[in-house]
């Protein structure tokens, strides 16, 4: 093979040369694309490796801020409402109605609970001709007509749905837990409540303030929340309704009254259900007393005889 090489003619070897230098030109040409590529390879292991850690920090302040059990801070409040006698404070649930009319209801509905309850006995107690109002305010598509109409007493809260709206809240104070009883066994929750008021309560106090940006989305530090983050800004700030009664209106003065009346929203008969608890166990242990005396009465006369053998 090498000398048929030696002998091929000159002008076959001048020929290759140009060849050979275009594709050394060629490889001249790709190397610094290479080296670039080279040099783009550490700056994108780089961006995952910062992208990863990143992540690990969130996780890992997530995990610290939550307790590491998927719960926040949650501290208990001394509700109105609590215990096997407590019941609603009606002007309690007339500041968290207008907090909420005012504040809440923008991104979250209420589509559980029918307007007219509003007049109940044991809950806000608006007049008739209040709820009307406030009924009119808002707006409905009829059914039959298909055209829109005010509200009546006898419709629902509107539900409100769309890109960035927040969930229903109707069942929200049930729906979360604040408190969780060891393993289970529900002996916190025993004392403490289930928690969901003091949950919502918790997360419209638990601000802190920071931003953080996770993905090319802003998020906001909360105490409360269980990743230590939450996407919904901060809806409170002082004074941001004009209590009718004249109440301050703090931060935590408007999130107690909106988690008051998310509970009652949530559980509107609480009042009824406790009085019908209180009379069954006054029934139950009435009963068992006559029970008791009437076995008594019965097996006096036979107690302390010897049987027949």
């Amino acid at each position: 093979m090498s000398p048929q090489r030696k002998n091929l003619p000159q002008r076959e070897e001048a020929a290759e040369e140009p060849a050979a230098d275009a594709g050394e030109a060629e490889a001249a040409a790709e190397e610094p694309a290479a080296e670039d590529a080279t040099a783009d390879e550490p700056a994108a292991e780089e961006g995952e490796s910062a992208e990863h850690a990143a992540e690990g920090a969130d996780e890992g302040h997530a995990e610290a801020e939550g307790g590491g059990h998927g719960g926040g801070h949650i501290e208990d409040i001394d509700f109105s409402f609590e215990g096997p006698f407590g019941k609603y404070d009606q002007f309690q649930l007339q500041r968290g109605l207008q907090v909420y009319t005012e504040v809440c209801s923008a991104c979250h509905g209420m589509k559980f609970v029918p307007i007219r309850t509003l007049h109940d006995e044991g809950g806000p107690g608006l007049p008739e001709d209040q709820v009307r109002a406030y009924a009119a305010n808002m707006t409905i598509i009829d059914k039959e007509t298909g055209e829109e109409r005010p509200r009546l007493p006898t419709d629902h809260f509107p539900a409100v749905t769309g890109d960035g709206m927040g969930p229903d809240l109707s069942l929200m104070a049930k729906a979360r837990a604040g408190f969780h009883g060891p393993y289970g066994t529900g002996i916190s929750q025993f004392f403490n409540g289930i928690g969901g008021p003091e949950y919502i309560h918790a997360i419209l106090t638990g601000y802190t303030g920071e931003e953080i940006e996770q993905a090319g989305t802003v998020l906001y530090e909360n105490t409360a929340f269980s990743t230590g983050s939450i996407g919904m800004p901060p809806p409170l700030s002082e004074d941001l309704v004009t209590y009718e009664d004249g109440t301050p209106a703090t931060v935590d003065q408007m999130a107690t009254d909106v988690a008051a009346f998310l509970m009652w929203t949530a559980e509107p008969k609480l009042m009824d259900r406790k009085q019908v608890g209180l009379v069954s166990v006054l029934f139950l242990i009435v009963l068992t007393a006559l029970l008791y005396l009437t076995n008594k009465r019965l097996w006096a006369p036979h107690k302390g005889k010897k049987l027949d053998t």
